[in-house]
């Protein structure tokens, strides 16, 4: 029987290789709805090609004019009004942001699994959704690929036996950087990316490190871990994709060659695996295996991170959106490279954190931080 599949953000990097996972195993799989926030055209090929009964466009409000026999939704609503129509088996969340948080919400509210790439649905509001989650018996499997390595260390082992979790992180562009080379960094150098082909906003979170710290606080929710129980380690090579060290001193890492489709795949089949014709990794090729520390004054987006997490409340959503707002006035040049985690810090400065936060709680201090954030960032001098 076919695994009816949701795939949300089905245009992005990972949305698409969701899609390529679908194809490679055409009969594990039937796509009933495909998102995108406004890559129109893509859209509609892949509806063409995978042929659901449902789509949906966010960054519109109304019909644009497609003539389909699939039934779209529009607007900020949409995802969760996918949700609400359909019969389906899993959701693979892949959309960008914040925006990721209630459609993560709402399935887990209907007793339905969750692959989750959108990592700001933990950051958001892990305590809530990791709560959902439990009272409705669902799982959360991730689809990042140093949350897949953890959850695949973690494989027979009890959670209580966790003494580090240990994430690795390539550096991204900049490891190598003085400061001063930082304060001249473009929109173009920030988009080149050693190791992976990413999104935008996704990729310039890797060049500031904050997609580290995001990954920090998703990795407290998914594993039930604490702040000082979760280290960032560089790892350029990107071929440990993280580790678990236990109680007894024991370490496990999982080891991949950088390519998202494998624990894309793994998600979408847990708890099987399949074999698939993937790239491997060949260590008599391997010349060495590199580690050193992150420099979190240079990377300050990463000390902002456990910083917020140690806060908890809803200074992990103001952080999030503040940083989604930041990275896209960057993108548009608006603002420098280092500017982003200074306004970042300067909002979480300015936020009155609520403890024990309810969802509107999370929603208005999402909101105001996107606001303040764009009261700095027009003060800047570019």
């Amino acid at each position: 029987m076919k695994k009816r599949i949701i795939i949300l953000g089905s245009t992005g990097s990972i949305g698409t290789n969701c899609l390529d996972i679908v194809k490679r195993l055409p009969e594990k799989f039937e796509v009933v709805a495909l998102t995108t926030n406004s890559r129109v055209d893509l859209l509609k090929n892949q509806v063409k090609e995978f042929k659901p009964a449902m789509a949906a466009i966010t960054g519109v409000d109304s019909d644009p004019g497609i003539s389909s026999d699939t039934r779209y939704f529009y607007g900020k609503d949409a995802l969760v009004q996918i949700l609400e129509e359909n019969d389906y088996d899993l959701l693979i969340n892949a959309v960008v942001g914040a925006a990721g948080f209630l459609p993560t919400l709402k399935a887990l509210e209907q007793g339905k699994n969750v692959a989750l790439a959108n990592k700001e649905t933990l950051v958001v509001g892990g305590e809530i959704i990791t709560r959902i989650a439990k009272e409705n018996n669902c799982s959360i499997w991730p689809i990042d690929s140093e949350h897949s390595a953890i959850f695949q260390c973690l494989m027979g082992e009890e959670y209580s036996n966790i003494d580090k979790i240990i994430l690795t992180a390539s550096g991204g562009p900049f490891r190598a950087s003085t400061m001063e080379e930082l304060e001249k960094v473009t929109v173009e150098q920030a988009l080149k990316h050693p190791n992976w082909n990413m999104g935008h906003k996704i990729t310039i979170d890797s060049a500031t490190m904050m997609n580290k710290g995001l990954e920090v606080i998703e990795a407290r929710w998914l594993f039930d871990v604490t702040a000082s129980q979760i280290e960032v380690v560089i790892h350029p090579q990107s071929i440990i994709h993280s580790m678990v060290e236990f109680c007894d001193g024991s370490i496990k890492a999982q080891l991949g060659v950088p390519d998202m489709r494998i624990p894309i795949q793994l998600a979408m089949t847990f708890p099987d695996r399949f074999p698939s014709d993937l790239p491997r990794l060949d260590f008599k090729t391997l010349k060495n295996l590199t580690f050193e520390q992150p420099d979190l004054k240079k990377f300050k987006a990463l000390k902002l991170a456990f910083e917020s997490l140690e806060t908890q409340g809803t200074a992990p959503a103001v952080l999030n959106a503040s940083n989604e707002i930041a990275v896209a006035l960057f993108l548009h040049k608006k603002i420098k490279f280092l500017d982003i985690a200074n306004i970042v810090e300067n909002v979480l400065n300015d936020h009155q954190v609520v403890k024990n936060p309810q969802v509107k709680d999370l929603l208005y201090a999402d909101e105001w931080a996107r606001k303040k954030t764009s009261e700095y960032g027009s003060k800047v001098d570019c």
